[in-house]
C-alpha cells in the first residue's frame, strides 16, 4: 500500500492524483486490522485499485487476513508476536468488495489470467 497503510488519507490522495495506481495488502493486514472503520470506508472507495496479496507461501497466516476484510469481529490478536502489538477488528467488507480485491482486480489488471478458473 505504498507505505501508506497508517495513513489510508495519504495514501487516498496519491491514488486520487494517480488513476493508474494500484495496491496491494501484503504485509500491512495489521494496520489495517487497527483502524476498521477508515480501512472499510477506503476499501470501498477504492475497492476497483486494492489487490490481495502476501510477502510468502504461509497458509497459516491466511485466516488472519480472511478474519480482517469479511468478519465484523473485535478486539483478536495478530499471528506475529514480534510484530503489531495491538488487537486488530474485523473489516466487514461486502462481498462485491471482496471479489475484486481477491481476484477480479487482478484478473482486469494482468493481461493473459485465465478468467474461466474464476466462478462467478
Amino acid at each position: 500500500m505504498g507505505w501508506h497503510a497508517n495513513n489510508l488519507e495519504k495514501l487516498g490522495e496519491l491514488l486520487d492524483a494517480m488513476p493508474n495506481m494500484n495496491v496491494g495488502i501484503s504485509a500491512v493486514i495489521a494496520e489495517l486490522g487497527r483502524q476498521p472503520q477508515h480501512a472499510r470506508a477506503f476499501f470501498i472507495k477504492y475497492q476497483d485499485r486494492i489487490l490481495f496479496g502476501k510477502d510468502s507461501w504461509k497458509p497459516e497466516e491466511f485466516p488472519t487476513y480472511f478474519r480482517v476484510l469479511e468478519s465484523n469481529d473485535e478486539y483478536f490478536p495478530y499471528y506475529k508476536k514480534y510484530h503489531a502489538f495491538w488487537a486488530m477488528y474485523g473489516l466487514d467488507l461486502p462481498d462485491d468488495v471482496l471479489k475484486k480485491v481477491y481476484y477480479k482486480n487482478a484478473l482486469n489488471l494482468i493481461p493473459g489470467l485465465d478468467k474461466s478458473l474464476f466462478q462467478e
